[in-house]
């Protein structure tokens, strides 16, 4: 007689607080992970990008070279490259090892809110209030972009890239995707600014915020809007949204001091967990494992699972 597999278990979510890191750069504006996981950015409103083990805790590099606010940041598939944009309407693209200024790109009329690096970091692309996505060759010398994408009415709060296409959201409440290898642009009404956009790691769906305190999951070839999550505040503030590492749940970030998980199935609220007082400014799932980085203030979070053990403690 054979005995039934084992059920599968469930996605566990992040809520056991590990570390509360001080990152001394002002107020966290964003974290975000690296490629791997293993390290994570943080932009500071004193103009300052750091580089942490953020489960260790430990500080690796500080990049200094902005001259306002840093915003947004992402690292480059290799880990030896980043970029970074911010109040000063600049994109900076450094040297990881040595923490130096390899390219300062100007040319945005406002500041810099997101910032991606294409697949093989050869371009970055920089969306600003200014209403433009800019692509930027890293490898040339030419000051100027090689292309803007213009099509927006408003500012543009949050970019991301996939091997082919571009995703885009603004505060005109459009989400547009540009597909490269088609060479067509589709967009779909939102109604509400759009704070932040993302790609489900399936890459079928897209995940957008808005300021009516809403996340919509979309279909991303057909627009059809196959879930809605509400719960969480956002009525004021350019907040994080994401997918959980399996795409299970949606993530999202809160004014009101929590992160908010919904079953992206069953769209039902799973979990409201409790960081701190103030606004949770920004968020960072880990590609791989149930793992959250959350800022507030001048500080960020690192959440792991219930059932995890940290190496080296007791077992």
């Amino acid at each position: 007689m054979a005995f039934p597999e084992p059920k599968p278990r469930g996605p566990e979510l992040p809520q056991k607080r590990l570390k509360t890191l001080d990152c001394g750069q002002g107020a966290v504006r964003a974290v975000r992970f690296n490629v791997d996981g293993n390290y994570c950015l943080t932009c500071g409103s004193d103009k300052t990008l750091k580089l942490w083990n953020p489960l260790r805790g430990t500080l690796l590099r500080t990049y200094s070279g902005h001259g306002y606010e840093v915003l947004d940041a992402a690292g480059s598939f290799d880990n030896s490259s980043l970029c970074s944009g911010g109040g000063d309407k600049a994109v900076v693209l450094w040297d990881v090892a040595s923490g130096q200024v390899v390219r300062k790109f100007r040319g945005h009329a406002g500041k810099v809110n997101t910032v991606q690096f294409n697949e093989e970091a050869t371009v970055i692309l920089s969306g600003s209030i200014d209403s433009t996505i800019r692509c930027w060759d890293c490898r040339s010398r030419k000051p100027e972009p090689i292309q803007t994408l213009d099509e927006a009415r408003d500012g543009i709060s949050s970019v991301k890239v996939s091997d082919h296409e571009v995703l885009a959201g603004s505060v005109d409440g459009r989400v547009r995707r540009y597909d490269l290898r088609m060479g067509q642009l589709f967009s779909d009404y939102v109604g509400s600014p759009i704070t932040c956009i993302c790609f489900s790691r399936d890459g079928q769906c897209t995940l957008v915020s808005s300021l009516d305190s809403t996340l919509r999951l979309l279909d991303k070839d057909t627009g059809e809007l196959l879930g809605e999550y509400t719960g969480h505040k956002n009525k004021e503030y350019k907040l994080d949204c994401c997918l959980s590492e399996r795409d299970t749940h949606v993530v999202s970030c809160s004014e009101d001091g929590k992160v908010f998980f919904w079953d992206l199935v069953e769209g039902a609220l799973a979990l409201a967990l409790p960081v701190g007082p103030g606004v949770v400014q920004s968020l960072a799932y880990h590609p791989m494992e149930p793992c959250l980085l959350t800022a507030m203030g001048g500080s960020i979070q690192c959440w792991r699972e219930e059932t995890y053990e940290a190496e080296g403690a007791p077992g």
